[in-house]
Parts: structure tokens; sequence; C-alpha cells
């Protein structure tokens, strides 16, 4: 058995990267362990693993006392100095105690830690290698799904896709290929849990700079993302080169790059914006197909505005549920409140009134006063 161990940790070593020192470091204290529960001892025990020829040896660590009270932990000066004059009390000594039989017990034990070692040491390297996907789009296959998940096959793990990161309405049948994007990768107890998601807004970033090259290679730039999974998004972009036209370098030749984009995504509607440093412009741009007429912010909050619209555009502008507005709001980080532009005059015309009712209030005069108390 000595020299098939010996062949195992060889080979342990070159083929999985597992180091013989650890290996032989959980062996020898899981060896302890099997030593106590089968032989019904108590007592302090060490394993030693000779690395040169294999063998196994157990030891019976007792303690050099004066007067013995436990002889399973204790051994009594005068035997110590019986084995080695320099024995003092304090010191430790160790007696072999290795049963005949042990080795069987051994080579089963030693079964047991390399196998163990090895999941260990597989579940480490799957982790390491998708630990580096993490905030990537890959490419998997479903293959079944049950109450909480679709499950994906990413080759050497499973991933899981729950139902907040699906896209509401799509269905997953098992071979179907998809592109997924890993947000988190966990190091579990029972192995390395990747989660993936197909309604995340970086899927969708990534997405852009897998067909847009600009973008990839930093010309182009995506600023914010507003998503609502399988119904619609809005991309705001700009350009680092004066030349390069942001939005029409996203759309590509009769919308082609784009087209891409929502084919993959089963129909999502895309919107891509232009960002503009002045606020007032980027709200409008947000607010697109839209028309805007102004854009009022408050004055104590500048994360707050009034956008005033066309009346026959305040529909469109809302959008279907609020939800171009909605995703406005979201993309340009600013609390958003439409009016019609009759509704705005209106409004206007309403605070004009109420201030002048404030300035034209009669102020009681003094003398009055005075007068009513003579």
């Amino acid at each position: 058995m000595s020299k098939e161990l010996l062949n195992a940790l060889d080979a342990l070593e070159k083929e999985k990267g597992i180091k013989k020192d650890v290996v032989v470091e959980a062996l020898e204290a899981a060896l302890v362990s099997a030593y106590k529960r089968n032989y019904g001892q108590a007592q302090n025990v060490e394993v030693e693993f000779d690395k040169s020829v294999g063998d196994i040896h157990v030891y019976a660590v007792k303690e050099v006392v004066e007067e013995v009270f436990d002889s399973r932990l204790e051994v009594g000066l005068e035997e110590a100095l019986q084995i080695n004059r320099a024995y003092e009390i304090g010191d430790t000594i160790r007696f072999e105690v290795t049963p005949k039989n042990f080795g069987r017990i051994a080579a089963q034990t030693a079964k047991q830690v390399i196998m163990q070692r090895v999941r260990e040491a597989e579940r480490g390297n799957i982790y390491n290698e998708y630990i580096q996907y993490e905030n990537e789009i890959v490419t998997g296959e479903v293959e079944r799904h049950d109450h909480r998940y679709v499950y994906v096959n990413l080759g050497k793990v499973e991933a899981v896709l729950s139902h907040q990161d699906q896209i509401p309405g799509e269905e997953y049948k098992p071979h179907d290929r998809i592109k997924v994007y890993i947000y988190k990768v966990e190091n579990t107890a029972k192995g390395p849990q990747v989660f993936v998601s197909r309604s995340h807004a970086d899927l969708l970033k990534r997405l852009f700079e897998q067909e847009i090259p600009e973008i990839f290679d930093g010309t182009v730039e995506i600023v914010s993302i507003a998503r609502e999974a399988g119904d619609r998004a809005k991309v705001a972009v700009r350009s680092n080169n004066d030349s390069v036209d942001p939005v029409g370098t996203c759309v590509g030749p009769r919308g082609e790059r784009i087209q891409t984009i929502v084919n993959e995504l089963k129909g999502e509607n895309m919107d891509v914006v232009e960002w503009n440093e002045d606020p007032a412009e980027f709200i409008a741009n947000a607010l697109n197909p839209a028309e805007v007429l102004d854009v009022h912010f408050d004055p104590e909050n500048e994360r707050a505005c009034t956008v005033v619209v066309p009346d026959d555009q305040l529909s469109l502008a809302i959008g279907k549920r609020g939800q171009n507005a909605r995703l406005a709001a979201k993309l340009t980080g600013c609390k958003i409140d439409i009016k019609s532009e009759s509704d705005y005059a209106q409004l206007k015309e309403n605070a004009g009134e109420q201030e002048a009712k404030q300035v034209e209030a009669p102020v009681k005069n003094p003398q009055d006063s005075e007068g009513a108390n003579e």
C-alpha cells in the first residue's frame, strides 16, 4: 500500500496540481481520527507519514509528570528516566502504538482523503476559472428548469437563472443556446455556484460592446442605461471623438447594429440617446421620441425638474403606463414632472395671480389704530 500511496500522491501533484504536503497533512489528521474511532482510544496521539517510503506510524504522546493520574496521557518521571536520563517534568515522550492491522484502515482513510482533496481541487479550479468571467457575457445551453431556476450549462459548471433574472415572457427550452451575464460567482461547500442574468442592465452594456467596435475601443462611451427587460430600454451614449456621431454609430447602417442586439433580446425596444453635459439637453434627449419645449429645474432641488411638451405630445412623453418618463428619469438620475404647454401656462398664470393677490393685500395703517384708541 505504501508504494501505491506514494505513486498516487505524485500523480495528484502532477495532474491536479495538489501539493503532496497538503495531502499528507490532511491524511495524518484523518488517521488520528480513524485511530481513535476504530480502537476506542482517547489519548493524545500523533500519526506520522514517512514520505520517503510511505510507512505510517501512530504515536501516543504523553507528558512526563511526578505522579501519574491518567496513564493514557501521562508517564511517570521514574519511567521516563529509564528511557532517557535527559527527560524532565513537563517534557513529552512519543510511544509507538501502531496497530498490526492499521494498514487496512490507513488505506481506506487515504482513499477518502485523496478523493476529497481531488474534489476540492476541481471545485477550486472551476471557481478560479469562472470568477474571471464575473461581470461578463457567456453563451450557455439550457438544460432544465424547476420552480426556482432555469439551469444553464456553461461547460464545466451549471449556472442558475432565477425568475427575477429572466426576461418576462421569454421561454427557455432544453438545448436552447442563450447569452447570459454572469453577475456573481460563489465558492460554496457544495462547489462553485454561478448566478447569471438575462435582465441585468449590464447584459445590455456587454452586448453593445460586442456588436459595436467603437464602444469596445472607447471611441463611443455608454454613460448610463435604463432598462425594463423584455419591453424597452434607453441607452445614453457620448463620443470621445468629435468626428464620430455616437447615436448613428450605435444604430449602424439601416439600423443593422442595434437590430442585432434587439434580436438577441427577443424584440426588446431600444432607444439610443445622446448624452449632453447640459442637464436640460440631456433630459430632452432622454424623453425621445417626444418633443420637449422647455425644462425648468426646481431652484431648491437641482435633481428635480418640470418638462414642458406640446399638448399633442403629452401622452407620448409620458409613455404607456408612464414607461417613457420612468426610463428617462432613471437614465438621467432626475425626478421629472411632465406638463403640457397649456397646463404649464395655466399653472404659471395661477401662480402669477396668487402672487399678485399677496402684493395687493391691504396693509393696516398704524394711525387708524391710534384713532380708534382715541
